[in-house]
C-alpha cells in the first residue's frame, strides 16, 4: 500500500482546512487510516482514525481535535478526508496520513509523506 497526503497550506486562526490521504494497493492489506500530527519541537500526535472495511466507517479522535476535525472516507477514490474547523495556532504540524493492518489503527503498516498546515494570521 501506498499513500499521498496533500492539503496543507497557509489558514487563518479559526479557519478550515481539508486534507486529503489518497491510497493505492490492495485494500485487503490494511483495514484502517490513521492520521497524525507532527508539530516542531514536539512528539508525533496521533488526530485520528477510520475504519476501512467496515460498512460503517467507524472513526476516533484525539481529545485535542474533537468537535473541530472530521475524519470521512471514499472508498470509491481511495481517499480518506481530515476536515479542519476552528484551526488553532496549536494545530499547526506536519500532517502524515498512515495505513493500518487494524480498523481501530493501533498496528501502522506504511506511512505517507506529510503535508504542511500553518495556521497564522
Amino acid at each position: 500500500v501506498q499513500l499521498q497526503a496533500s492539503g496543507g497550506g497557509l489558514v487563518q486562526p479559526g479557519g478550515s482546512l481539508r486534507l486529503s490521504c489518497v491510497h493505492s494497493g490492495p485494500t485487503l492489506d490494511f483495514n484502517g487510516i490513521a492520521w497524525f500530527r507532527q508539530a516542531p519541537g514536539k512528539e508525533r500526535e496521533r488526530v485520528g482514525c477510520i475504519a476501512i472495511s467496515s460498512s460503517d466507517g467507524r472513526t476516533s479522535y484525539a481529545d485535542s481535535v474533537k468537535g473541530r476535525f472530521t475524519i470521512s472516507r471514499d472508498n470509491a477514490k481511495n481517499t480518506v478526508y481530515l476536515q479542519m474547523n476552528s484551526l488553532k495556532p496549536d494545530d499547526m504540524a506536519v500532517y502524515y496520513c498512515a495505513a493500518a493492518i487494524d480498523s481501530q489503527c493501533r498496528v501502522l503498516k506504511r506511512w505517507g509523506q506529510g503535508t504542511k498546515v500553518t495556521v497564522s494570521s
